[in-house]
């Protein structure tokens, strides 16, 4: 895991207003965006357009698999621009029959559709779930509470959060929530019409919360009683962010009857492509007796640039460069060195971290309601926002998620140098705003 240095000089004049006035007279104004201007990257560090450098633990939000500019994805952009960068899906082409191959197998028996992101990959597993429940009028999906499943009208009516539903009224029909990790809950929740469940492994947007071992081995069985199908949106917490392929088979390594475990269905996407967009989903061969495989027939689901030659290199020299250099390994190993100083953050400062949670190179610390931590102002943002703030100002990006959440979300091959470079400034912050 060579450390890259940067492809660029620095830029010594300072275009963040310049840059900002760009976005502030032309891209509508659907993200609230830190006061951070970014000019380029090189391995788990950012350069903004003054010179300044990041050590970013944030990773577009899961996305950056391998860092920023890694060599092996420019040079599979340069090779496969060559040769061919895109046709339509009326015609075969390698890298997509070779990338289906790739990804089942790390699962199993199947099929794979592409598309360009998590949501469409999302939108597939719901018309797939229609189309099984179809004939016996069952259309249903039940999700989670806090869940997050994309922004298309069929994501935010899936996803189980209400801020993301406000002024997009009346929700498409057929989705309801249920508490996480609730299997009475589940249960109770089931109706004539329910087709299928759905679940993240690890709840993301929710907050950096992973199912329980018990929790998915029992929606396996319920669903096997019920006929409905156990569908899992692996698009942040999948690609080898847990220390396995998809969350699943971190979460039930060791676990006794769990070693048939499988889902119906799985969406993919972000570090599927390293920052590349390509999304996917997969479904297994069978299911209750219906081919799943082959429900989706010519005519019933298509997209234009999905799978793509240019995206399905990029993909497959992905897995390559995490296989050649056992990342998963590295995931597991430097992410529980993260984890467990997280925890002894906690436990020094109780009165700015409430708790620590996560998998792999999915983490997060949740932090004590701001009016309950000594050093932060009553009237400003919430804690996770004023944390992720002071850090930008210390040269780390993190992530928040919700107003006490802050995610660390690295890159596959971050090195255990810079895990301890961002866990120190980290420690350092949370030291100013603690009372200790």
């Amino acid at each position: 895991m060579k450390e890259l240095e940067s492809p660029l000089p620095p830029i010594v004049h300072n275009q963040v207003s310049e840059v900002r006035s760009l976005f502030q007279k032309y891209v509508m104004p659907t993200y609230s965006r830190f006061e951070v201007a970014l000019s380029h990257g090189a391995g788990s560090y950012v350069w903004d357009v003054t010179g300044r450098r990041y050590l970013d633990l944030g990773s577009g939000i899961a996305v950056c698999s391998l860092g920023h500019c890694h060599p092996e994805i420019t040079e599979a952009l340069i090779e496969q621009s060559r040769r061919l960068i895109h046709v339509s899906n009326l015609y075969f082409h390698a890298p997509q029959g070779r990338l289906a191959e790739r990804i089942i197998r790390h699962l199993a028996p199947g099929k794979v559709f592409f598309s360009n992101s998590g949501a469409e990959a999302n939108e597939g597993l719901y018309k797939l779930a229609r189309k099984f429940g179809h004939d016996e009028g069952r259309f249903e999906v039940l999700t989670a509470v806090n869940s997050f499943h994309g922004r298309t009208l069929a994501g935010i009516a899936a996803t189980g959060q209400e801020k993301v539903k406000k002024g997009f009224e009346p929700m498409v029909a057929g989705f309801r929530h249920v508490p996480f990790n609730d299997l009475v809950a589940m249960r109770e929740a089931l109706s004539p019409a329910t087709a299928a469940i759905l679940i993240e492994g690890i709840q993301g947007e929710g907050g950096i919360t992973p199912a329980t071992a018990d929790y998915l081995l029992g929606l396996r069985a319920l669903c096997d009683e019920k006929r409905i199908l156990l569908l899992m949106d692996g698009v942040q917490c999948g690609h080898f962010r847990s220390g396995r392929f998809q969350s699943f088979q971190r979460i039930l390594e060791d676990v006794p009857g769990a070693e048939g475990f499988l889902p119906d269905g799985l969406s993919m996407a972000k570090s599927l492509g390293g920052g590349f967009p390509i999304g996917a989903f997969w479904v297994r061969d069978q299911a209750h007796g219906v081919a799943l495989g082959e429900l989706l027939g010519p005519g019933t689901h298509a997209t234009t640039y999905g799978g793509n030659p240019l995206g399905c290199a990029v993909a497959l020299r992905i897995f390559d460069v995490i296989e050649q250099e056992k990342l998963a390994d590295n995931v597991r190993k430097t992410g529980g060195w993260m984890q467990s100083e997280l925890e002894r953050l906690a436990t020094t400062y109780p009165d700015v971290i409430k708790s620590t949670r996560g998998v792999g190179f999915m983490l997060g610390f949740e932090l004590q309601p701001k009016e309950q931590i000594p050093g932060m102002a009553g009237s400003q943002p919430p804690s996770s926002l004023q944390m992720v703030n002071r850090l930008h100002a210390a040269g780390v990006l993190t992530i928040p998620s919700g107003t006490q959440v802050v995610r660390l979300l690295p890159s596959l091959n971050l090195t255990p140098g810079q895990a301890r470079e961002g866990l120190e400034i980290i420690e350092a912050e949370v030291k100013a705003f603690s009372k200790v």
